[in-house]
């Protein structure tokens, strides 16, 4: 199973180990190239495909509108999203209005 990223998941090399059955099977509800979907999956007895459903628990839902309004408070009380993505500066995730981004 990919508990992580679909990046983290050659989908050649898996779909080949699960062929000869180096690999059993497998259950994936990420994809590398999401939302792309390798179309050799789909022929495969041994995988189990899902929507990507890992977060789908009240309690993950509940924390993530809460961490969400903790990024905007910080955000109009001045300061830096507490959770704001790697490689972006506040300036360059601010909206852009009117032009191009």
């Amino acid at each position: 199973m990919n508990t992580a990223r679909g990046g983290l998941v050659v989908d050649d090399d898996l779909i080949a180990a699960l062929k000869s059955g180096r690999v059993a099977a497998a259950g994936l509800d990420v994809f590398e190239g999401e939302p792309k979907l390798h179309p050799d999956y789909v022929s495969l007895k041994n995988t189990f495909l899902l929507p990507h459903i890992g977060s789908a628990t009240i309690e993950t839902r509940t924390a993530m509108g809460m961490l969400a309004l903790d990024n905007v408070e910080a955000v109009l009380n001045g300061g830096p999203a507490p959770t704001l993505v790697p490689g972006r500066s506040r300036e360059s995730s601010e909206p852009h209005l009117g032009g191009k981004q």
